[in-house]
């Protein structure tokens, strides 16, 4: 008899520990698929950034230290989603900024305006670097000193905005000349990593 006992008390505690742990699978399944928020600033600036947070992944950010006048932010952009995505915009409360390229013209290789976004295709990486593509801070209010960490703003054509912070180093590399004419400026000879 204490046999079948234990064997009763021990089919129901299963059947309530089974019922239990479905309950908790269950729970965890609907939080997770009606989640509606939008991602926190720190997800959307994680380098992973997921097909979920709806935007890119940034890894390496990174600001060119300069004490007055314009400087420049860089990192690589990842979009893990597919379609393609356009940064229309930047933003960052130490100055105004745009969207700019290098490209030759007349021999010489210029620094001017993005015309119609940086695109980054869908399933593929864009790199923002001295001498490319990348993020014009047009008249910084203060300096932006090396170990400086700045707040930038994406916004694209669909009207989404994502942040990230990127960290300001020393470069001493394109020499871009970030001067008003700075269309005209020549570019020499190039190293694409800031100094540690």
């Amino acid at each position: 008899m204490p046999s079948t006992t234990s064997g009763r008390l021990r089919r129901p505690a299963a059947l309530i520990g089974a019922a239990l742990l479905a309950a908790s699978v269950a729970a965890c399944g609907s939080a997770d698929g009606s989640t509606t928020a939008a991602p926190s600033a720190t997800a959307s600036a994680s380098a992973s950034a997921s097909a979920a947070a709806g935007v890119l992944g940034i890894s390496d950010p990174w600001v060119k230290a300069a004490d007055k006048g314009m400087t420049a932010a860089f990192g690589t952009l990842v979009n893990d989603g597919d379609a393609d995505v356009t940064i229309t915009k930047a933003a960052t409360e130490v100055s105004p900024m745009e969207l700019h390229e290098m490209t030759m013209k007349d021999g010489k290789m210029v620094m001017q305006p993005k015309e119609g976004g940086i695109v980054v295709k869908a399933h593929s990486r864009a790199t923002l670097e001295p001498g490319g593509d990348h993020l014009m801070l047009m008249n910084i209010a203060k300096p932006v000193q090396a170990g400086d960490e700045l707040s930038f703003t994406l916004t694209f054509a669909d009207g989404r905005t994502q942040t990230f912070t990127a960290v300001a180093k020393p470069f001493t590399g394109a020499q871009e000349s970030y001067a008003p004419g700075h269309g005209d400026s020549p570019m020499p000879e190039m190293s694409m990593s800031p100094t540690a």
